[in-house]
């Protein structure tokens, strides 16, 4: 936004990639990305890439259906934000970071939370610690360990599972 406040709109993890805007033609991302947690990742340049898209029928599938996946994602993460509490949303949040890393603890900051879900940090410590004394999660400074992943995902709203399933149908 002009005044410097974002939200996060989707999450892509060791399945996908970034710079999809570069295939359609687009020199300039309309947006922001960030690495949210550290990992491993490989880099094309997007010439490159450009080219195996244009080149195999089987890249075009490939990504054709990945973007498919990350354009719905982002159409339920608008209405996630509009509809559920935050609880919910956190939730999913910190289901879908573990699905996309493969892990359930995170390195993650309650700012760096709260900038994602677009609310205070007051709401996401309160939140958060809401969820630990439930018994679902664990934080200490910096980190965030999902401990009960069932009853996270029972916390979660339906969103998680809409985009969770999209994400296995992809692989």
């Amino acid at each position: 936004m002009a005044n410097g406040a974002t939200i996060e709109v989707g999450m892509i993890g060791y399945e996908g990639m970034v710079g999809m805007a570069a295939l359609l033609g687009h020199t300039t991302p309309a947006h922001q990305i960030i690495v949210q947690i550290p990992g491993i990742a490989l880099r094309m340049t997007a010439s490159r890439c450009k080219a195996a898209f244009d080149e195999s029928a089987t890249v075009r599938a490939v990504i054709h259906r990945f973007m498919a996946v990350v354009l719905d994602q982002s159409a339920q993460s608008a209405a996630c934000n509009r509809l559920h509490t935050i609880e919910q949303r956190l939730a999913r949040w910190l289901l879908t970071a573990s699905d996309r890393t493969r892990s359930d603890v995170m390195p993650m900051t309650h700012d760096f939370l709260a900038t994602m879900l677009g609310v205070r940090r007051t709401g996401v410590t309160d939140t958060a610690s809401r969820l630990q004394r439930s018994g679902l999660i664990q934080y200490r400074r910096g980190q965030i360990h999902i401990i009960d992943r069932a009853g996270l995902e029972a916390t979660a709203c339906e969103c998680y599972g809409l985009d969770r399933d999209r994400f296995r149908q992809l692989l």
